[in-house]
């Protein structure tokens, strides 16, 4: 169930309206690219500057020609291997002819969900790394090739999380399929799992487990600050039974996107949420948990539907770009979040074309953010949070704002804010909420020598008014009285003339 700020119910028709609608670990970079997600993982070591200028800059240009190729390859035809073409003592892979494609029924996974598939799950993964090297898509980075893990349209069952052989390799796609953790799935694990100390703690052994084939001695280590790179992650639905987390995922418990350590992260079409709703759900206060955690830089999410968690979007990294992002998960009058920018003085953030629909964003100590062309809906709005009082560079503008009637400000601050400047509030529409803003007009008309002109219902922060711009029009005769800004206190300016008269004064004031 849906409700406003003071959570009080919303009126019927809003109501339909919205049921229409640490350890070493490093997980990044999800780009798509022709609806395939480029999963990119780095490690928290890694170091801006490792390599000179010029090599850095060569390996960009390699890694944007392969990205090229990728858009331009043709479908993979798909050449089932048989079962009975490998002898008991090899695997499937030995056999293999034509394209790279690992079906994983052909190492015994259960397509039926019924009986526990990881670790013929896992065989498949290691045979595709098992595969001649076709270069190197960066140092320390081997090309894989593009081998393919098909999953068939199957629903499988798994009680660890799927994890890659070594690091230091990458062109790999697992596919077509659901995975779904067992009940006794480890609650803080996730489904699919890249970090580097997933594959570090593993031996050769219960990697393998009855593939005869040793591991590339190339894959073992990885010389790269770099542990993968595109492994693509495409039409899966991965159900982790509120057991741990995952990607593109429904049922998480904790994150449901955990990017930590990397940069670069590209999330794009998803839809995450701890429970299957298209809204107004009974048990809405009680989400918890947090669809998309980016605790690295450079990340975009984009066309992403997040409808059910208790945050949508934690970001505790900088430089971040949001764009056509629909959050209607736990709704602010339950104590949800949509959007929670947690990087106080360092936000460099923007958040333009999206949908915040009965919950808001909160931005801690903003600095460098825009907010733009953005609908807000059932008393949603954007609450500014003072940890040491600053906010420099914000900018929302352009954006509507819809509620129900209850008072609710569309901006609002918590806490002081002492060091305010390039703050930029304006031109935000807002029907059933009170609009606030840093620039503001208004008038007054009278027949006195004083005239006061109140802001504090418009202007969004209390005692600050930096710029008054006013004129005065006098319908006396064809006199020309003398008149001044007098006064600028309390957001409230005076102006007066020398001597009591009919007149119009229209006063604009900026707090930028």
């Amino acid at each position: 169930m849906s409700l406003s700020q003071n959570g009080e119910k919303t009126d019927r028709k809003m109501m339909e309206r919205r049921n229409m609608g640490g350890r070493n670990i490093a997980v990044a970079t999800l780009s798509m690219i022709l609806g395939l997600f480029l999963i990119h993982v780095s490690g928290d070591n890694s170091r801006v500057g490792k390599f000179s200028a010029s090599p850095y800059h060569d390996q960009m240009r390699q890694l944007q020609a392969f990205k090229a190729s990728l858009i331009g390859r043709q479908s993979v035809s798909v050449s089932p291997i048989s079962p009975s073409s490998s002898s008991s003592s090899s695997s499937p892979l030995q056999e293999a002819i034509g394209p790279r494609v690992y079906h994983v029924t052909n190492y015994g996974a259960d397509p039926t969900g019924k009986s526990d598939s990881t670790e013929a799950l896992n065989k498949a993964i290691a045979d595709a790394f098992q595969v001649p090297s076709e270069g190197f898509l960066m140092e320390g980075i081997t090309n894989l090739g593009g081998p393919q893990i098909n999953l068939e349209g199957g629903n499988y069952l798994i009680s660890k999380p799927l994890q890659l052989v070594a690091a230091g390799a990458g062109n790999l796609m697992i596919h077509g399929g659901t995975l779904r953790a067992s009940d006794d799935f480890p609650v803080d694990g996730y489904l699919i799992d890249l970090s580097p100390n997933s594959w570090a703690s593993r031996t050769e052994q219960e990697i393998r487990k009855g593939s005869s084939l040793k591991l590339n001695s190339q894959l073992t280590s990885s010389s790269s600050s770099y542990n993968y790179e595109y492994i693509t992650l495409r039409d899966l639905m991965l159900d982790s039974n509120y057991r741990g987390g995952g990607i593109s995922i429904a049922h998480f418990s904790t994150n449901g996107i955990l990017v930590q350590g990397g940069h670069e992260t590209y999330i794009r079409n998803s839809f995450l949420g701890q429970h299957i709703t298209a809204g107004g759900d009974a048990g809405e206060r009680n989400y918890t948990g947090t669809a998309i955690n980016l605790m690295g830089n450079d990340n975009a999410v984009t066309d992403v539907v997040i409808f059910s968690a208790a945050i949508g979007i934690m970001a505790s990294g900088q430089a971040n770009t949001f764009s056509g992002v629909h959050c209607y998960n736990k709704a602010t009058g339950f104590g949800g979040t949509g959007i929670y920018l947690k990087l106080p003085g360092l936000t460099q953030t923007r958040i333009v074309n999206s949908y915040l629909d009965y919950t808001g964003i909160v931005a801690e100590d903003p600095v460098q953010l825009h907010i733009s062309s953005s609908f807000f809906l059932g008393d949603a709005f954007i609450l500014l949070k003072s940890i040491n009082g600053v906010a420099n560079g914000v900018t929302v503008v352009d954006n509507m704002f819809s509620g129900s009637n209850k008072g609710v400000d569309i901006i609002q601050l918590e806490g002081p804010f002492t060091e305010i400047d390039q703050v930029v509030v304006d031109r935000n529409s807002a029907k059933g909420m009170n609009i606030k803003a840093t620039v503001a007009r208004g008038s007054v008309e009278g027949n006195s020598s004083s005239r006061t002109v109140d802001f504090n219902p418009v202007l969004l922060f209390p005692n600050l008014i930096k710029h008054v711009q006013y004129s005065l029009r006098s319908s006396r005769g064809s006199s020309f009285p003398s008149h001044a800004l007098r006064n600028v206190s309390e957001n409230q300016v005076v102006i007066e003339s020398d001597l009591a008269m009919p007149a119009n004064v229209f006063v604009t004031v900026d707090q930028a």
